[in-house]
């Protein structure tokens, strides 16, 4: 009989004591552990490995729907999850399986005979043994927090690198200029492979030239070897000899253009494997990634507002995501006028007054939460206190729940409500939805 999810959950908790530090960047730990395990990251399939602020899972997500549409396996390795741990390692056209998460792990635990290591870094050991025991073509591999030390780094000969916009986030752990950030991501560049490089302010794209040129890398670079641009019926991407036209991708935002360009050049640049166009635009077409300007359109959430209502999630959480966000916003505003109610939560790593700045025009009211059973979340108080410094109409809540109610009361007009600010919050709304 398989092991149901609570005794995942508990071992994920007992490996949560191997370390004081839920992060703490190193490829020492991990090497030990793979040694012990007979180096299971030196088998892998051939492997697309992306580091960046922005726009890692939107990538994974376009690379994971073409490579599946022209019928390759394709494993994926993501973080975080939203609802369950099991959407972090994705084998071969599904999530893992609790059997064989728990068995992975369970062997990581024995073999790691109660050695420090962090907890991303023994589940990146487990999400390893998994991807050589499940067969497949290839493998996206998402880097957890920067590059340079992140434990997905001891792939030493990647097929592909792929470096999505770079902007300010976890600088605690990554420095505090966009020069040292960018430094940390370009950490995952390679020699003699080919890296392919979405859109950067210019102290980034400087950091990947002075990088890929110390080890010999191939830079594939948005607005120099490719380029992706809009278009009134979809997009037209134009690389090395080629010009495609596109459809629109699924996932919403004109940032996703971007995306999904980046995407398309990564399988130009993808050797050994046979995609047609076809492929590609129906890849493009179903591409799916959670609370990413995800409309909800079911649930009880949505059923607490009026059927003329929008209710949307995006996990953003950073300056960079704010302002997606509030391009949106004004696309939305321009195209019907409606009010937007922001219901607003974040953790204590994050910056609240960055991420509301570019939203603080288009907010008609922020109703702040406290995001429930996270240790680090910001209190809901102080989330308002740094809205209405930005001269946002905010208020606390005790709910989602409650500020739907409380937004439903004041505004009589149809409206938009946008749940934001972490990826932890849009779990739990992911979860109490269905």
């Amino acid at each position: 009989m398989a092991p149901d999810p609570d005794k995942t959950d508990s071992i994920l908790a007992s490996l949560k004591r191997l370390h004081p530090r839920l992060i703490d960047l190193s490829l020492a730990r991990i090497e030990r552990l793979l040694a012990r395990l007979g180096h299971p990251e030196r088998r892998l399939p051939p492997v697309v490995h992306i580091a960046g602020t922005n726009g890692k899972g939107s990538l994974l997500a376009y690379l994971r729907a073409i490579l599946e549409a022209a019928g390759y396996r394709v494993h994926a390795y993501s973080s975080p999850h939203l609802v369950r741990f099991n959407e972090r390692i994705y084998l071969a056209g599904r999530n893992i399986e609790d059997a064989l998460l728990h068995e992975t792990l369970a062997e990581c635990e024995r073999i790691n005979a109660e050695e420090p290591i962090t907890l991303f870094e023994i589940t990146t050991a487990a999400a390893f043994l998994a991807f050589l025991r499940v067969p497949a073509d290839v493998l996206i591999l998402e880097t957890g927090l920067g590059g340079r030390l992140d434990a997905t780094n001891v792939v030493a000969s990647p097929a592909l690198t792929a470096l999505t916009p770079v902007s300010f986030d976890h600088m605690q752990h990554l420095g505090n200029t966009l020069a040292a950030i960018a430094a940390e991501k370009a950490g995952i560049l390679k020699p003699g492979i080919s890296a392919v490089v979405g859109p950067q302010l210019d102290e980034a794209s400087a950091v990947f030239v002075r990088r890929a040129a110390e080890v010999d890398a191939m830079l594939y670079r948005w607005g120099r070897e490719w380029t992706i641009t809009a278009t009134d019926n979809g997009m037209v991407f134009r690389g090395a000899g080629i010009a495609l036209e596109l459809p629109r991708p699924n996932l919403i935002g004109g940032h996703q253009i971007d995306n999904a360009g980046t995407a398309v050049a990564c399988i130009e640049r993808l050797r050994g494997f046979t995609v047609t166009d076809r492929a590609v635009r129906d890849g493009l077409t179903r591409a799916h990634w959670p609370a990413r300007m995800q409309r909800l359109v079911a649930g009880p959430l949505v059923d607490a507002l009026p059927r003329d209502w929008e209710l949307w999630l995006d996990g953003g959480h950073n300056e960079s995501a704010g302002r997606i966000i509030a391009d949106m916003a004004y696309a939305w505003a321009k195209r019907d006028g409606r009010p937007l109610h922001l219901i607003f939560g974040m953790i204590n790593t994050k910056q609240p007054a960055e991420f509301l700045r570019a939203l603080a025009p288009v907010a008609t009211t922020l109703h702040a939460v406290t995001i429930p059973g996270e240790e680090n979340a910001i209190p809901a108080a102080d989330l308002a206190q740094h809205a209405r410094a930005l001269n946002i109409r905010a208020v606390t809540a005790p709910s989602v729940t409650e500020a739907l109610a409380a937004i439903r009361n004041d505004e009589r007009s149809p409206a938009r409500v946008l749940i934001c600010g972490s990826l932890y919050l849009a779990g739990h709304i992911l979860t109490d939805n269905g």
